[in-house]
């Protein structure tokens, strides 16, 4: 078995965020690390929305990134921080849109490790030095600068390692020109180490330790070393030199500190958001808030005229202002700070990062669920009700008393939502149904985490965001849009063709009919298209208006008995079909007049499609028209005036062309384009090939299968360049993105017709009809493959199943460390009484300020029913006595009928570590109601938490703990039937098939089991030689089993078809029975199949098919929200050539990051009989000399090589 891995959808949660004008240009942009892909997001300054520039997958594990900017420059460098054991600095190259490979450093060895550097990144601010830091011990600075030809330079790594010490945080320091300082938090363990007391321990003190560069005598030098307290977590950097202060704010655990060398410690409480359901703290401090302080998480610096000021977010998501007061002395020297300001700011989603841009944006990438980007409206300073809470008021000190102060939490007030990146980080669960009939099957998911989690719908195809829909009078057949001269910016007129007249529309601050353009109204238009600089053309079945500004109109009339059936035109050409398959040909000369081209031409069968190419730049017209016959054949004519309809080029296609477009990409990522001749066809099929733009000659053809009606192709404009909207029974758009073509359906209902459409209002939409409505609708996320359908949860969702006969699905949500609803109805009560009266308990919205928080070990959870069609709540079960649901299933029980039952598995009071559960419980329900409630019939107490439940032969199967159980269907409760405990550690996942039983363990990959009737016994006969940490697995066949563990990899274990054979034909079953253990486990071991890392943990994989037609995959999601697929090979032939194709690309194009790309696809197992997709799929992005020089060395050409891997994708998945 022989898999190609691609990814669907790349990794939606953002681990790294940085800002900085890495293009040169005046604009920020943000670069935002996504796991193992990097990607360059621009918020456009009019609109607020975010576009992506650039993505680029590194083949390693991004664990640091910085923006540098050397002295003086006006251009910032990338430097990243991997897990390839080398400091990478890289420029991004806004002419070829690519990041460059500046410097690649080798300074230890690949992988994420304690003791090499690469978790922490540093810069100085002046742009002079970075540190990379490990989690112990190393530490290297790189001195960066220019040399005579303005190329950066980097120095050899200078040390400044300290054995047996722990890094909490590094940064730069700001400290002006004098020698570069970075700032750490430390803990020296050494004493630890030695003490087997444990007293050591609790007595390790945290240090904050500058070091310094010095610069003159190249090398660093611990400058200065100050115990914090030990509960430090974060420095945030102050500006320094005539911006500011200088120095680092401290930030531990209920505090802020500022601290400075030389200079007194200033500190500030972080207020706290008052909590009603929590004990309210006594006098002398005690039972503060039942022991849970607040850290802060996040943090971000911004630079104003006059002075600056800092947001930092704690982990509940509140949001303050910090500001200082301080003062310079007569030499222009800042000294210490007098005052230190916080002052409560506003409550959005917990940040990895925030970044504030000079625009007055503010890019928060969430932890969890959807990136936010805020227009900050208002700084805070004139917020009365807040109060601001200063140093100089409040006691300093080590020894000063704890100060426990408050903020009164609102809803946004200095902060509006402009943008909304979608991301499903956390994936928790995911099914592949096609439950709305369409092309491709959609994916259901549980997503998010707290009250921002959510249940997705998620359709493959482009978001559209609907600017209009209007009714027209009766069912249009075509619509275009012109302008009224070839200056202006915007459309002037939407032109509606009916099958006997013409609307005329005009666009301004509304649309409105109107009848004095010169358009002839009683007929239908065939095509409309502004020519020459100010004139206007209309072509109907009889004849064509060529209309000037002025209004006056010269027409051409067909020949008597001839009608006009296809046209085509560009600004200077016109081109006509007559009805007996005669070309004329009519070209706009200086004067402004259409002349017509003496000779016609008689095609060999009736013309169904034309079109003209576009007018290169600098040229008087196009060379080619493509002309699309009945015969099955297109053909490339030349309209060069020396050999005008001269036959270049022809393709013989499979069924009858019904449309043309000759449109000009630009994916190659040069000033030059390619001219693709796109060909719709009768059968639903579209072809793509490409033009030589000097003979005519075709070439390379593409095909895709678009959907079951004859496809119509029309041009549009997306982004400022040429693209093809697609219609079949489904719009689809071809365009480039990132220098490459893309071909991904719209998320729009059926179309028949459309234009581009460009006003004040929309620059840049498509203007279509559907039946007799007239729609307008742009597309701006062209990153985003899938349209997402967002149902929002109450809790964290678990699992999920889909109900056939009521065509519901069955959500479970369990939250930690929140009050199930007695607990939270007897505090309400408790505080009502300590209330005074009038005063009322409201609870804040949870959709911003989250769940009320509780201990360790609360728990509240909930079932919900959920209507498939409709996307609403038809039941909502809440469980309450701290019980928490996990695991989920319906089963059809023996001699009931064939009614399906729901299961559900719960426990009480559960604490994860260490796991512990007061009681277990099967819930088991009857679906009433037509599916839409449901009905406790018993309850029946288990000893350990069950975490996976499956349907077995009319009986039940339960995994809980490292106890296998089958259990049937009781009056007061479910029986005990028969039971295994000799799983090793925590069965997970359970699948049957026939007598057959796949077992996943938490800790010890699968196990395979068989089940005797005759002597009721689960009989375990082979397992995994590779302990897997299992986190999903689906059974591929019989024999197979399909899997992810919790490092990130993706595997598939086969059984032995001899073992399989014996096992089955084994008449006594004793064989199995009394067969020895193999190496301390089960006679027979599985094979592996197939072993790759894809570096985030694997959360379902499903076997299914996912384009019509398609064969099956296996389908995977992750955590942090990747979709991708393994598709399996069907000939030798094409595993021989990837295999060749991804070695040439392993040495040609090596990870930008410097990881090697085979040691991180064998991260933890040898990577084996994958081929990687994702780096074959790079091929396209190199320059054309080294594809060449691979298409060369594999006996190819470079347009076969291409067309070999977008084929392999496009006909098993999109």
């Amino acid at each position: 078995m022989f898999l190609y891995n691609v990814t669907l959808q790349q990794t939606t949660g953002i681990n790294q965020a940085v800002i900085g004008n890495f293009a040169g240009t005046k604009q920020q942009e943000i670069l935002v690390a996504r796991n193992s892909v990097l990607e360059l997001l621009q918020p456009d300054p009019s609109t607020g929305k975010v576009h992506s520039l650039l993505t680029h997958n590194v083949f390693g594990i991004i664990r640091s990134v910085v923006p540098f900017r050397l002295t003086g420059s006006s251009k910032d460098y990338i430097v990243v921080g991997s897990d390839s054991g080398r400091i990478v600095i890289l420029e991004y190259n806004p002419a070829k849109n690519t990041f460059d490979r500046v410097h690649e450093e080798t300074y230890g060895k690949s992988g994420c490790r304690r003791i090499v550097p690469g978790q922490y990144l540093a810069a100085d601010p002046k742009g002079r030095a970075v540190m990379i830091g490990a989690i112990e011990k190393q530490k290297l600075v790189y001195i960066l600068n220019r040399d005579a030809s303005t190329r950066l330079t980097i120095s050899s790594p200078l040390e400044a390692h300290k054995s047996h010490t722990l890094v909490h945080d590094l940064i730069g320091v700001d400290v002006g020109f004098e020698n570069p300082v970075f700032a750490c938090i430390e803990v020296d363990y050494s004493d630890v180490d030695q003490d087997p007391t444990g007293e050591a321990f609790q007595n390790a003190e945290k240090v904050l330790t500058y070091y310094e560069l010095d610069l003159g005598l190249n090398h660093v030098v611990r400058k200065w070393s100050d115990p914090i307290d030990p509960r430090s977590n974060k420095l945030i950097p102050v500006p320094g030199g005539v911006d500011g202060p200088s120095g680092v704010l401290v930030c531990s655990e209920n505090y802020i500190t500022w601290r400075h060398q030389d200079y007194p410690s200033v500190r500030v409480p972080i207020p706290r958001r008052p909590d009603p359901l929590l004990s309210s703290p006594s006098a002398n401090g005690e039972d503060m808030e039942m022991g849970r302080g607040v850290i802060i998480v996040s943090s971000v610096m911004h630079k104003l005229k006059k002075g600056f000021f800092i947001l930092a977010q704690t982990e509940d998501g509140d949001v303050f202002k910090i500001t200082m007061d301080y003062t310079a002395g007569a030499d222009g020297v800042i000294g210490g700070i007098q005052n230190l300001k916080i002052k409560y700011f506003d409550t959005i989603p917990v940040a990895t990062n925030m970044c504030l841009l000079k625009t007055g944006f503010l890019f928060v990438a969430s932890e969890f669920a959807n990136h936010y980007l805020y227009q900050i409206e208002n700084l805070g300073d004139d917020d009365e009700a807040q109060m601001e809470y200063q140093s100089a008021e409040l006691p300093q000190g080590d020894d000063a008393d704890e100060v426990i102060v408050y903020f009164n939490p609102r809803g946004l007030r200095n902060l509006a939502i402009v943008d909304e990146l979608e991301s499903i980080s956390p994936l928790i669960d995911a099914k592949v149904l096609n439950l709305a009939e369409d092309d491709s099957p959609q994916i259901y998911a549980l997503c998010g985490r707290g009250a921002r989690s959510s249940f997705r719908i998620l359709r493959h195809g482009l978001e559209v965001s609907e600017m209009a829909v209007s009714e027209l009078p009766g069912n249009p057949n075509a619509v275009w849009t012109v302008k009224a001269n070839a200056q202006e910016e915007f459309d002037s007129f939407i032109i509606v063709s009916f099958v006997d007249a013409t609307l005329v529309l005009s666009i301004g601050e509304t649309v409105e009919e109107v009848t004095d353009t010169g358009f002839l109204n009683s007929t239908p238009t065939l095509t409309v298209a502004q020519l020459g600089e100010d004139a206007l053309v209309q072509v109907y079945p009889r004849g064509i208006r060529h209309i000037r500004a002025d209004r006056r109109v010269s027409e051409w009339k067909a020949p008597g008995n001839k009608t006009i059936v296809r046209a085509a035109c560009n600004r200077k050409q016109v081109v006509i079909a007559l009805s007996g398959g005669e070309v004329v040909y009519f070209e706009l000369d200086s004067h402004g007049q259409l002349n017509e081209f003496q000779d016609r031409k008689e095609m060999a069968a009736p013309i169904t499609a034309l079109s003209i190419g576009p007018i290169p730049e600098g040229r008087q017209r196009s060379g080619f028209l493509a002309v699309g016959c009945e015969d099955n054949t297109v053909r490339i004519l030349s309209l060069d005036p020396d050999n005008c309809l001269q036959s270049l080029g022809m393709q013989a296609v499979s069924y009858m062309p019904v449309s043309l477009a000759l449109v000009e990409m630009s994916d190659t990522g040069t000033a030059t384009g390619t001219l693709y001749l796109n060909i719709g066809l009768q059968s639903g099929l579209l072809l793509r090939t490409t033009v030589d733009s000097i003979t005519g000659a075709l070439s390379d053809t593409r095909f895709r299968f678009l959907g079951s009606r004859p496809v119509k192709l029309f041009k549009v404009q997306i982004q400022g360049s040429p693209a093809v909207l697609a219609l079949s029974s489904r719009p689809w758009l071809s365009f480039t993105y990132q220098s490459r073509t893309k071909l991904i359906p719209l998320s729009a209902p059926m179309l028949e017709y459309g234009s581009s459409f460009c006003s004040e209002q929309c620059p840049e939409g498509i203007v279509a009809i559907e039946s007799n409505n007239l729609h307008i609708f742009t597309v701006e996320k062209l990153s985003t493959v899938f349209n997402h359908s967002i149902i929002p949860l109450k809790y964290t969702p678990r699992r999920f199943i889909y109900h056939q006969p009521s065509g519901n699905f069955v959500i479970i949500e369990s939250e930690h460390n929140t009050w199930c609803p007695s607990d939270k109805v007897k505090r309400i009560a408790e505080k009502a009484d300590q209330m005074d009266e009038g005063e009322e308990y409201e609870e804040l919205p949870p959709e911003q300020f989250g769940l009320p928080r509780a201990e360790a070990g609360k728990w509240a959870s909930c079932i919900r029913i959920l209507n498939s069609m409709t996307s609403e709540t038809a039941h909502l079960l809440e469980l309450d006595n701290n019980e928490a649901a996990f695991s989920i299933t319906t089963c059809i029980f023996h001699g009931q009928k064939g009614e399906a039952f729901l299961i559900v598995g719960t426990a009480a009071d559960v604490t994860l570590s260490p796991k512990t559960c007061s009681s277990g419980f099967l819930h088991t329900y009857r679906f009433v109601d037509g599916g839409n409630a449901l009905e406790l019939l018993h309850k029946t107490p288990i000893d350990d938490v069950p975490y996976a439940l499956c349907a077995f032969q009319g009986r039940l199967l339960v995994g809980m703990g490292k106890i296998l159980r089958i259990y049937d269907l009781g009056k007061k409760k479910l029986l005990r039937k028969c039971e295994n405990k000799q799983f090793p550690n925590n069965i997970l996942t359970l699948h049957t098939q026939g007598d057959r039983i796949v077992v996943g363990d938490v800790q010890e990959s699968v196990h395979f089991a068989s089940y005797r009737h005759f002597d009721n016994r689960i009989v375990i006969f082979a397992d995994d030689t590779t302990p897997r940490w299992i986190t999903a697995t689906t059974m591929v066949d019989y024999d197979t089993v399909a899997g992810g563990d919790k490092f990130g990899n993706i595997f598939i274990d086969r059984l032995p078809a001899e073992t399989s054979e014996e096992v089955d034909e084994d008449p006594t079953g004793n064989k199995l029975v009394y067969e020895k253990g193999y190496l301390q486990g089960a006679p027979h071991k599985v094979e592996h199949a197939a072993d790759f890392f894809i570096g985030e943990s694997p959360t379902s994989v499903t076997k299914t098919v996912i384009v019509p037609g398609g064969r099956e995959i296996i389908v995977y999601t992750t955590l942090l929200g990747t979709i991708g697929c393994l598709i399996p090979f069907q000939s030798k032939e094409d595993v021989e050539f990837f295999q060749q194709l991804e070695m040439h690309m392993r040495n040609k194009f090596p990870p930008l990051c410097g990881r090697d790309h085979l040691a991180y696809r064998s991260y933890y197992i040898p990577v084996r009989n994958v081929i990687d997709g994702d780096l074959c799929e790079q091929f396209n992005l190199l320059p054309n000399e080294v594809k060449r020089q691979i298409a060369e060395d594999m006996d190819r050409t470079v347009s076969e090589l291409s067309k070999k891997v977008e084929d392999v994708r496009n006909r098993a998945a999109f």
